[in-house]
């Protein structure tokens, strides 16, 4: 448990960076502005799509592909439900939802990318570990 809470937090910090690094040089290059509430939606979004791509051994059966529709499903719905929340407090405008999807789909690129390389990498150990159990 604690090595899945280690790594779900490190998941969630690179790609919070990431996203924020981006968003920082795309406001940058646009000359907008963004609020501090903003940016800890941005957080709350990447803490939701860390947390469902680390669900991933509940997917075991199923195709890779399939896993990664269904788990971008699953983040579209819990990051919408969160915001749905979040709108009665601060309304979201119709563009508003727009954003959100954009808002959501890139911080998930980034962590899918992340989470199935480092998957790709501990899977490519562990058939070398077993090519060398069965060598000896």
């Amino acid at each position: 448990m604690k090595k899945y809470l280690s790594t779900l937090l490190l998941y969630i910090c690179i790609s919070y960076t990431m996203v924020s690094v981006s968003g920082a040089v795309v406001n940058i290059i646009t000359g907008t502005k963004t609020s501090n509430s903003n940016t800890l939606i941005m957080f709350g979004l990447c803490v939701i799509a860390s947390f469902v791509l680390s669900l991933n051994k509940l997917f075991d059966e199923l195709s890779p592909l399939l896993v990664i529709i269904l788990q971008y499903v699953i983040v579209i719905a819990l990051c919408g439900g969160f915001l749905l929340v979040l709108s009665f407090f601060d309304p979201i405008s119709p563009k508003g939802w727009f954003e959100y999807f954009r808002s959501v789909t890139v911080p998930y690129i980034f962590i899918a990318a992340i989470y199935y390389y480092s998957l790709y990498k501990e899977a490519k150990e562990q058939e070398e570990m077993i090519k060398e159990i069965q060598g000896k």
